[in-house]
């Protein structure tokens, strides 16, 4: 995923430029005080670019989203069976990602337990590939938890006002 947001990061860089001549356009606009030719070119100039613009940003978040997507298949291909195994050998029903928290994902609450460690460690050991050695807890049902903080606040366990 990092070689994938370093290959984008010069569109998304390219962007950025381009809403920033935009804005410096509106800004020249909103500060004329000239002919009503010079506005109308202005806002010609402004649409004109924010169009192009517009078109450019979808199509660049929608190919990075396909390589994104491209890059989740092909993990979940080689791990889904050592998911399914590790699932079956410790008694889960379900497993959930819960890489998305609530409210852009559809986990509003969750244990936390994180099985990651344990199936990355099941996979370098079915594929022969060695892991880095990095040291993680144990959690209460046997597999380890990561020592990170979440990327956002966690949601409220209270129940939601009806």
């Amino acid at each position: 995923m990092g070689a994938l947001q370093k290959k984008f990061e010069p569109k998304f860089t390219d962007l950025k430029t381009k809403n920033d001549e935009i804005d410096a356009l509106k800004k020249k606009l909103d500060a004329t005080t000239t002919a009503a030719t010079e506005k109308a070119e202005l806002t010609r100039q402004i649409d004109v670019k924010q169009k192009a613009f517009d078109r450019e940003r979808q199509d660049v978040q929608e190919d990075a989203q396909g390589q994104q997507s491209e890059i989740g298949q092909r993990i979940f291909q080689k791990m889904g069976p050592v998911i399914m195994k590790y699932a079956q050998e410790n008694g889960l029903g379900m497993i959930v990602d819960t890489s998305t928290p609530w409210p852009n994902g559809p986990i509003m609450y969750y244990a936390p337990l994180d099985i990651t460690k344990p199936i990355v460690d099941a996979y370098n050991a079915q594929s022969g590939v060695a892991a880095p050695a990095t040291p993680a807890a144990k959690s209460p049902l046997g597999g380890t938890t990561r020592p990170s903080a979440p990327a956002t606040k966690p949601p409220s366990t209270n129940p939601p006002a009806k």
